[in-house]
């Protein structure tokens, strides 16, 4: 990660400058459009930013969201965690082709400052269990295209996952605290849970 932000330094470039196209972004626009996917990998993701009357007590200026592609997931969903988890949160029967994994917030520098997980509503696909959500992240490796992203959220994952194992857990504590059917639906959920980040204490421990 060190040695990715250095050469973007000595280019002059923000993390974002080629995903942006140079040009400032536009809120609640997908960064790209269609998504970057890793088509072997199975995983995707894209970039955007809320208003800040959205987010007033945000300081990120805007966040990635993960996803899990089919393949990586359509065989766990008979596992004992994940039927379990489906039953915590009202059997969901969506045909979908993603699970949504986790999103990283971004300041406006171009660094991570946090981690957050979000209601199925707010992306429009469903999740996994904490335990196969952290599985999946684990063995994360992206190959979108987008070089110097894909490694930036690589090595959050793997320098954060004890901070990963707390949020998904605390997600699944607030899922089970609701105790309606329709918990993915219910728009007053909106981040699950959170937690602030500071990789330069990490890096340098």
């Amino acid at each position: 990660m060190l040695d990715t932000y250095a050469a973007l330094a000595a280019r002059g470039e923000h993390l974002l400058h080629d995903l942006l196209g140079g040009q400032l972004p536009q809120q609640w626009q997908h960064y790209p459009e269609d998504d970057s996917i890793d088509p072997d990998g199975g995983y995707q993701w894209f970039y955007h930013s809320h208003s800040p009357e959205d987010r007033p007590d945000a300081s990120e200026h805007g966040h990635f969201h993960l996803f899990a592609r089919r393949p990586l997931w359509s065989r766990r969903l008979q596992s004992k965690a994940e039927r379990t988890f489906a039953a915590l949160t009202g059997h969901p029967d969506k045909h979908v082709t993603t699970r949504h994994l986790l999103a990283i917030g971004m300041d406006a520098k171009g660094l991570p400052v946090s981690l957050f997980t979000v209601n199925s509503w707010v992306t429009g696909d469903l999740m996994l269990s904490a335990s196969g959500t952290e599985r999946i992240l684990a063995d994360m490796r992206l190959r979108t295209g987008h070089d110097a992203i894909d490694n930036v959220l690589e090595c959050v994952v793997a320098l954060c996952m004890d901070e990963i194992r707390m949020i998904l857990e605390a997600r699944d504590a607030a899922l089970s605290a609701n105790k309606r059917r329709t918990v993915l639906e219910d728009t007053q959920l909106e981040v699950l849970s959170s937690r602030a980040i500071a990789l330069d204490a990490k890096l340098n421990a």
